[in-house]
């Protein structure tokens, strides 16, 4: 059956099924994604299919992990890299951001990195310090690199399918406390565009955009808006860097608000940049400011404390009588 319902975790599993299957040069790499099949099941019985030369276990080096992506895809491979927790990746950040993102600029075009860098991210699973960071912005800022984010199991399908066909590097951040959300997922289907936002409710009062793991909770907040006669459209951004900024523009003009929600920090969040740019392209058609909901500027707080620092229904609903108030 091409379409089946499935939680996300499931449909991340199944694209690199499918994507090792499809090309031979894939590879799949990371600390206990072979024989554990990695901490979230994602990866569980790829080792077994495909074999340890294709899914690899790594020692636990998260800058090792990503310079031998690099230097397979110099090599012709298509490498999938697993960074197991988000708050792991800064070992490698130098990797990234000084010879993952340079390359092809630095050969003048003549290079190719196609590496996709599979990161769990966010909050809401009551872990530890180094377990629930919100680091996207950190990656957008860097020329070079592409960064997307699912909301749902059909976009977790075919989003990783088309990152690890892209020729450029891709970060690519799995909501981690939605892994479990089921969504129907048609793996024959016709795939819309990679960095394309998607409105998934429409409205005619304001636009809430978000992406990820506040994808969900939008939703929740334009259904509890809905009952008190209020029209809320919810933009899905989907990818973070580049932004759809001509999608967020169509919303807008229509509805003459903005809220953006997203789990990283406020303080030079993704949100900022979205807020400048829809200032700049929508002054005219905007009622009331651009505001912005998420975490806020101080290190993820211990796991009792989480549901005060994540944006939840109350804090967004409260955002939206704000805006509309003008």
């Amino acid at each position: 059956m091409a379409v089946q319902k499935m939680p996300i975790a499931k449909a991340l599993n199944s694209a690199l099924r499918d994507s090792l299957d499809a090309d031979p040069k894939v590879l799949v790499m990371g600390e206990d994604v072979g024989k554990l099949g990695g901490v979230f099941r994602i990866t569980d019985g790829l080792q077994k299919d495909f074999g340890e030369e294709r899914v690899i276990d790594t020692p636990l080096a998260e800058s090792g992990i990503i310079g031998t992506a690099i230097g397979l895809a110099l090599r012709g491979y298509r490498p999938v890299a697993e960074i197991q927790f988000d708050g792991f990746v800064f070992p490698a950040y130098d990797q990234i951001v000084t010879q993952l993102a340079k390359m092809h600029a630095r050969a003048l075009g003549k290079v190719r990195l196609p590496v996709v860098i599979r990161i769990p991210y966010a909050g809401g699973i009551g872990a530890v310090e180094h377990h629930s960071e919100s680091p996207e912005a950190l990656f957008a800022h860097v020329a070079g690199l592409k960064c997307v984010s699912p909301s749902n199991a059909a976009d977790a399908y075919w989003m990783l399918r088309q990152a690890i066909e892209c020729d450029d590097p891709v970060i690519f951040f799995e909501p981690k406390s939605r892994y479990w959300d089921k969504g129907e997922v048609d793996t024959a289907g016709i795939p819309g565009p990679l960095h394309a936002a998607r409105v998934v409710r429409e409205g005619t009062d304001l636009t809430l955009a978000a992406y990820g793991p506040t994808v969900r909770t939008a939703l929740q907040v334009a259904e509890a808006a809905a009952e008190e006669g209020r029209s809320l459209e919810v933009l899905d951004l989907r990818t973070i860097s580049p932004l759809d900024f001509d999608a967020i523009q169509r919303s807008v003009e229509r509805t003459g608000r903005l809220v953006v929600v997203h789990e990283a920090p406020v303080f030079f969040g993704s949100g900022a940049e979205i807020a400048a740019r829809i200032t700049e392209r929508c002054f005219y058609h905007l009622e009331a400011p651009v505001l912005r909901v998420g975490g806020f500027h101080a290190p993820y707080p211990p796991a009792r404390l989480e549901e005060e620092y994540l944006p939840n229904l109350d804090r967004v609903l409260d955002a939206v009588d704000r805006a509309l108030a003008y």
